[in-house]
Order: structure tokens, then C-alpha cells, then sequence
């Protein structure tokens, strides 16, 4: 998934921001709490033409995106009266036509960035997303908000206290309908051990449920995923944390800025998840969705996200021990951070 275009803070430095073009930074950066201006950085000036034969190139050569050109020598009041050219000096044999000295004081020459600066001309550190072209070396894990990425294991282990929660409001709310389902496939199952221990495995004469058995299915599913809808969907709108995440110190943030999810994000979160699982019904199907997408995580690079993530446009991510775990609302700054 690409991230829109817009200014977001750098990942190499969490005092900035800069601007993502949807494939790369553009532009230099500016501190964090200035205003960014609408759109993209004014261009950066066009490189003066080459030097001809007849002008020698005054050009110091390329800079790195972002860099401040650097300005050379000042120019002086003039050559003092008797000046001229030294003994030695102008071109020396072997030297092509037109050729002369360089601009800038002696010794110098073209620089390519501030030393430590990586190809493409971010600062020291930053690397481009994953495929970036002419980067060598893996880039470094991003960090959205300024916090970590959430790691597999502290999601899974959420999910699985948060399923167990669900399950015991099953239990008390859902277990009538559930006994009763499987008193309606009870005398199937039985006669069916019965043949299978005498070696019998025809089908013929077999105690088929009545028509009630599927009507429970379907009131147990619907009542399961009501369940499931009350115990999330309040709880992630507000604070993007249900009571596993709060035991594994993880939570769910908007991409474009470290706040609640609300309501629409939350719900949007959950239905990709959770609404499979009317699903079940048809031969597990749901099951195999949900399966699919809880494991998404681990092939998605570098934001970890899962199915129902990247429909909400959210992250998840870890919880620092040092702040509190309600999500910052800060007004002052513009939307945007790490893509």
C-alpha cells in the first residue's frame, strides 16, 4: 500500500519533517512544530548550464537533494595593477582545449553532500522505502508516531485473550442456543459411531436433524458476532485498545495522525475481521477468511499491517512504559507523520 503524498516526519529525525511524494522525499526538511506550506517545497534551483570550451565551469558540481548549494568563492574588487598570470600556470601539455582553472579556492572541488550522506541524498541514517532504487543495504524499520511497529507475537497473544473474553460472553449469553443445536444433531452423531464401530459405513437411514437445527445455527452466529462487535468496537474507538491489547501494551493508531480511531475507523477495522464470521455457516468459509487475514501481518513489510489495517488506514504499535496509554490529541500540529 502507498502512502499519500503530504509532509510527515522523518524517520532518520523525529524533530523534522519532510515532504513524500508518494515514491520518495522531496525538499529539505523543517522542524517538527512549523506549519508545513499546502503542496510540495518549491523546486530546487536548476543546475547552471555546462561549461564550453571557450568558458571554463564555474559550476561546483552536483549537491545532494535538499543540500544548500554551496556558493564558492565571493568575488573580490579586482586584480591589483601588475597582476598576471603566475610563471607555470595555465595549461600544461596533455590538456584539452579550453581547459583553465576551476572555480573555487585552491583545493577545492566539487562536493556530493555532507560526508555520511547516502545516495539518493537523505541524511545519515535515513534510508527510502524497501525497492528504492540505487539504495544498497536494508532499510531501517519505521516508526509511525515516533513509536515502534508492534511485533507479531504481542498481536497474536492480544487476539488470543480478546477471543477467550468473547468466548465466556458466549458461554453465558449463547449457551441455550448451543445446547440446544446440539441436542438437534445428537441422535445423527450417535447412530453414526455406532455403524462406524460395527464397520458399517453406509449413510442410508441416518436421523437427519430437523429444520429448527439450522435456525439455531444461524441465531448463534448472529448472536457471536453481536458479542464480538459490543466487546470491540467501543473500546477501539476510543482509546484503540481492547483488554488484550492493554495487557500486551500495544494499541491501534491512524496513519495519518497519533489520535483515537473513532467510531467509522473503528467499525471499518472490525468488519473485515469480525463479519466473517456470519460465514461459518457456509462450510467454515468465514473461518478461512479471518485465518487469512490474521496472519496477513507477517507478510506485510515494512508497516506489518494486517487486512482489516489496511482498510482503516491503522498501525499498530507498541506502548512506551514511560507515557500513559491514552493516545495524544495534539491540536497545534498538522496532520501527518511517518509513511
Amino acid at each position: 500500500m502507498s502512502v499519500q503524498p503530504g509532509w510527515y516526519v522523518d524517520p532518520a529525525d523525529t524533530e523534522t519533517r519532510r515532504y513524500w511524494d508518494g515514491e520518495g522525499w522531496l525538499g529539505a526538511p523543517i522542524p517538527v512544530d512549523a506549519t508545513p506550506p499546502d503542496g510540495p517545497p518549491p523546486p530546487e534551483p536548476e543546475p547552471p548550464a555546462p561549461a564550453t570550451p571557450d568558458a571554463p565551469p564555474t559550476s561546483p558540481g552536483p549537491v545532494a537533494p535538499g543540500w544548500p548549494p554551496h556558493q564558492g568563492p565571493q568575488p573580490g574588487p579586482g586584480p591589483q595593477p601588475g597582476y598576471g598570470p603566475q610563471p607555470g600556470y595555465g595549461p600544461q601539455p596533455g590538456h584539452g582545449p579550453g581547459w583553465g582553472p576551476q572555480a573555487g579556492p585552491p583545493g577545492w572541488g566539487p562536493q556530493g553532500g555532507p560526508p555520511g550522506w547516502g545516495p539518493q541524498g537523505g541524511p545519515q541514517g535515513w534510508a527510502p522505502p524497501a525497492g528504492h532504487p540505487g539504495w544498497l543495504g536494508r532499510p531501517p524499520e519505521p516508526r509511525p508516531h515516533g513509536l515502534r511497529l508492534a511485533g507479531y507475537g504481542r498481536r497474536l497473544v492480544a487476539r488470543l485473550i480478546d477471543f477467550g473474553i468473547v468466548f465466556a460472553l458466549n458461554v453465558v449469553v449463547n449457551g441455550w442456543f448451543v445446547w440446544r443445536w446440539a441436542q438437534e444433531w445428537a441422535p445423527y452423531w450417535q447412530e453414526v459411531f455406532r455403524r462406524a464401530s460395527r464397520g458399517d459405513t453406509s449413510a442410508d437411514g441416518l436421523p437427519l436433524p430437523s429444520e429448527q437445527a439450522n435456525s439455531l445455527l444461524v441465531a448463534i452466529l448472529l448472536i457471536a458476532t453481536a458479542l464480538w462487535l459490543a466487546y470491540e468496537v467501543p473500546t477501539m474507538a476510543s482509546g484503540g485498545q481492547t483488554v488484550g491489547k492493554r495487557v500486551m501494551r500495544i494499541r491501534a493508531v491512524p496513519m495519518a495522525a497519533d489520535q483515537p480511531l473513532g467510531v467509522r475507523r473503528a467499525l471499518s477495522r472490525w468488519s473485515t475481521l469480525g463479519l466473517p464470521t456470519l460465514l461459518w455457516y457456509c462450510a467454515g468459509l468465514g473461518l478461512v477468511l479471518q485465518l487469512v487475514d490474521a496472519l496477513s501481518p507477517l507478510f506485510d513489510h515494512p508497516l506489518r499491517q494486517a487486512l482489516h489495517d489496511k482498510r482503516a488506514q491503522t498501525v499498530v504499535v507498541e506502548v512506551p512504559q514511560h507515557t500513559d496509554t491514552a493516545p495524544s490529541n495534539d491540536r497545534n500540529q498538522p496532520p501527518g507523520d511517518t509513511p
